[in-house]
This record gives C-alpha cells, structure tokens and sequence, in this order.
C-alpha cells in the first residue's frame, strides 16, 4: 500500500523533459515551490530497477493537485513518433480521480498545452475541457499556473509578476553559487531536476520563510 505524505499539497507534474520544453518546466516547478506546494514528478529520483509505470502510480496517488501538459503529442517531423507518455499519465489521473478511494475524488487538474486546440486532433475525448495555452513561454505558463492554483484553495495570493522577478533572483543566486561550488557551465546546463528543486526550496526557505 502506498503511503501518502503530504496529499493536500503535493502536485503531480506529467510533462515533457526535453531542452526546449526545460525553462517552461523549471519555472512551473519555482512557481509551485514559492506557494507553498511541492512538485512531484517522474525525475525527482533514479532507480533502474524501479519500473516507471509503478512511480507514475505512486506520484499520482500522492497528489491532490495534478499538471499534465499534453505539448509533444504532435510528431515534429515527417517518420517520427509522437509521445504518448504524457496521455498515458492523463488517462491514469482520471481514473484514479474517477474510480479511487474518496480523497482522490477532490483531485484537480490543469491541462496545458503548446497550441490552442491543437489536442483536439490528438484527443477528441478532451472536447469540452478547459485547457490551457502558453505557446512555449514560461512566463505564460507561471501565469496559467498561478492563476489555476489560487482559484482552487487558500494559497498566498502573490500575483504572477511577483513569481517571475523571484524567479530571476533565483536563478542568479543558484548559479552564482554553483559557479562558486565548482561547477563547470556543462554541469549547470545537466543539473538534476531533484537537486534544482531543493535549490528552489531553500531559495524559498531563506527569503519567503513559512510561519
């Protein structure tokens, strides 16, 4: 039996890991951070003999608050395959939402994608569904976000400007002191997502303390 810790604030993240998608990625996870939540997603830990689909069940079981963004279901080229993960990981929120024990009836979602309407053609059966667009800008994107979580539950209302100048203050006090660690521009650019995270936390931690 999985054992749940934090269910009321821990949001399941469902979305691409590819270069062009990691600055929309990374600043959605400084978002959730600074308001209090935290990100649980499929590269918070490696295990190669932990088989993914049982870690995608466990992390969305864990979370009342989930995120798919459906933005790589469209192939980019002529011969290649579009990703079906991030679908897949959909499907099983909605089950777990529809056929789960009673806490995860209260489950929310935001669906993002790249393109308005675009998913459509990929899933007809979301017709009807508020999704939203950020056409690639993270900026866009901590909007959304922003505005999705504070409409759902009693989070700190700090407006999405806000977020984002924090954001660049993060950003260039964790690089100043990766530079200072020893790390090389190579390291930055392939730094683990869990240790970002716990960088944003103790960001976070410092300037915005809890009471």
């Amino acid at each position: 039996m999985v054992v749940c810790h934090s269910f009321a604030t821990n949001v399941f993240v469902n979305c691409p890991f590819d270069e062009d998608y990691a600055p929309v990625l990374r600043a959605m996870l400084f978002c959730l951070i600074r308001l209090g939540l935290t990100p649980r997603i499929a590269s918070e830990r490696s295990d190669s003999g932990e088989p993914r689909v049982e870690k995608i069940l466990e992390l969305i079981a864990c979370a009342r608050f989930s995120i798919h963004d459906l933005s790589r279901c469209q192939a980019k080229q002529a011969g290649e395959h579009y990703r079906l993960n991030m679908p897949f990981e959909l499907g099983i929120d909605f089950g777990c939402r529809r056929f789960g024990a009673e806490k995860l009836t209260k489950k929310a979602f935001l669906i993002l994608e790249e393109e308005s309407y675009r998913y459509q053609a990929a899933i007809s059966d979301l017709a009807g569904c508020d999704i939203e667009a950020h056409g690639g800008s993270h900026e866009v994107a901590v909007r959304k976000l922003r505005n999705w979580i504070v409409q759902i539950d009693d989070f700190e209302q700090v407006g999405a400007a806000v977020i984002l100048s924090e954001y660049r203050d993060f950003q260039e006090w964790n690089y100043d002191r990766q530079r200072t660690a020893g790390f090389s521009e190579e390291d930055i650019l392939d730094y683990p997502t869990a240790e970002l995270m716990r960088a944003m936390f103790e960001w976070v931690e410092l300037y915005h303390p809890r009471t």
